[in-house]
């Protein structure tokens, strides 16, 4: 799997690198800049790109400005975002490109070496993988939104914004698949959500909603 690398902090860099290499990936470019980051992408075209958030010059949202920007290029290229911080906008604007994987982790969860790895070639896959505590403050904007779901259909709803599939969710929950579905059908019926049997449209859908203003909706027939 060929990856490109947007880090500037040249130990996490390095650490990166070393940890891609040994799960079989082929680092093509570890870019230390958003401009380096963004001539990489469109040059090598990776099977997936490792985005730090902030990057050089301005230390804002420079890495993720490149990955939506090779994506226009690329459609469709997949994009794991790492950040030190939740930060819920940036979520919502990668997840707003509905093409291709996107993922987006806290980057101490590159600690948790086989989950990150995990994640990784999700998104390499098309797939989503969104961290718990991002997929928390994205819920926990529109609580009130939830208020028709059972603690247990919001606990079915946050592993499913985390990319789980259903039987991922049904081993975290330790009840049957059979349970999760129709705990899932129950979400999508509550909150006015089509079914999709795709994981990705499917988290896509509910954060969708869950960023969405109800004060601009018409009268609900």
């Amino acid at each position: 799997m060929r990856v490109v690398l947007g880090e500037d902090h040249a130990l996490l860099r390095d650490g990166l690198t070393r940890l891609l290499v040994a799960h079989d990936c082929d680092v093509v470019e570890a870019a230390d800049t958003g401009p380096t980051l963004a001539a990489a992408l469109t040059r090598h075209r990776p099977d997936v790109a490792v985005v730090d958030v902030r990057l050089p010059p301005t230390f804002t949202d420079e890495g993720l400005r490149a990955a939506i920007a090779a994506r226009q290029v690329i459609p469709g290229l997949p994009v794991l975002v790492l950040s030190q911080y939740v930060e819920p906008l940036y979520a919502r604007e990668l997840l707003a490109d509905r093409a291709g994987g996107v993922g987006y982790l806290l980057k101490d969860r590159v600690s948790q070496v086989a989950q990150f790895v995990d994640a990784l070639r999700r998104v390499a896959a098309g797939g989503t993988a969104m961290d718990p505590e991002v997929v928390a403050q994205l819920l926990g904007g529109g609580r009130d939104r939830l208020a028709p779901l059972t603690a247990r259909e919001q606990e079915v709803l946050a592993l499913m914004a985390e990319g789980r599939t259903n039987a991922a969710i049904a081993r975290a929950l330790f009840v049957t698949e059979k349970a999760v579905g129709k705990h899932i059908n129950n979400v999508f019926r509550k909150l006015d959500l089509p079914e999709s049997a795709d994981d990705n449209r499917r988290v896509l859908a509910v954060l969708a909603y869950l960023q969405h203003d109800p004060a601009t909706d018409g009268p609900r027939r």
